[in-house]
């Protein structure tokens, strides 16, 4: 049975600075959305359309801050909103960890309304474009949060080859390495499917309806091997916060990905 390495959470250090791998997993995220807008941009219709390297530049800014500020945020309200209403100064206490993606994507969802809004376009032309680029960034904090040994999976039958020991849930339960599937799934997979869909040009919203259908849909499949929240367990029919949050983005993604395949014209 193998047995999570137990990495040092600090890949290494300058001075009295300390570098944690999950923070140099943010910064690899980062890189690659910049890499992967930049090659959108260059696609005929969207430099038609007036995408560049600034503009990208410009996108990257705002994302990062509703990533950061969004999934802190979204963090407290979904998980631990009684504790963070009784310590609301926490909620600023980033380095103890603590983020929600539901939470992120709003918080990147209002601040590409808010670019949009500024420079006269419409938001969903500005989620098209960068939607394929988001799974590469979820794919690595997810390495982060495998390293971190933390998120890990619910128990796992002993004979699955690659199940697996966390020495940090206190147990010596075999489990499912669930950060593995997540990176897989939402993060891998999403980014090929999604790469391939937005080779062409596509009908407005196309694009990031599919990504809201398609992160909801893995994410619900994934969170059936990862461990509830220890302080929130399953909630109403057996489902996790995480399958609770998905529903809606599947049920929405579907619903305006049909409702703008129905629509003329680009």
């Amino acid at each position: 049975m193998l047995v999570h390495p137990n990495f040092n959470p600090v890949a290494f250090t300058v001075g009295p600075l300390q570098i944690h791998w999950y923070g140099i997993t943010y910064m690899v995220a980062f890189l690659l959305f910049y890499w992967l807008a930049t090659l959108r941009a260059r696609q005929p219709w969207n430099a038609a359309a007036g995408w560049g390297r600034r503009e990208v530049e410009d996108l990257l800014f705002w994302g990062v801050l509703g990533v950061i500020l969004g999934g802190r945020i979204g963090y407290a309200l979904f998980y631990k909103f009684d504790h963070y209403l009784s310590h609301p100064f926490e909620i600023f206490a980033v380095w103890k960890g603590g983020m929600s993606f539901h939470g992120g994507m709003l918080g990147v969802i209002i601040a590409m309304v808010l670019y949009a809004r500024r420079h006269g376009r419409s938001w969903l032309q500005v989620t098209d474009l960068i939607a394929p680029c988001v799974p590469t960034g979820l794919a690595s904090g997810r390495i982060g949060n495998f390293i971190n040994g933390e998120l890990w999976g619910r128990s796992a039958d002993p004979s699955l080859p690659w199940a697996m020991i966390f020495p940090q849930a206190n147990d010596q339960m075999p489990r499912h390495p669930s950060q593995l599937y997540q990176f897989a799934l939402e993060g891998m997979l999403l980014f090929v499917l999604l790469w391939l869909y937005a080779r062409h040009p596509r009908k407005l919203g196309q694009v990031s309806w599919a990504f809201l259908f398609g992160y909801g849909l893995f994410r619900f499949t994934a969170e059936y091997f990862r461990e509830p929240d220890a302080h929130l367990g399953l909630l109403a029919l057996g489902m996790s916060m995480g399958q609770w949050l998905c529903v809606p983005m599947i049920v929405i993604g579907a619903a305006m990905w049909l409702r703008a395949s129905r629509q003329q014209g680009q």
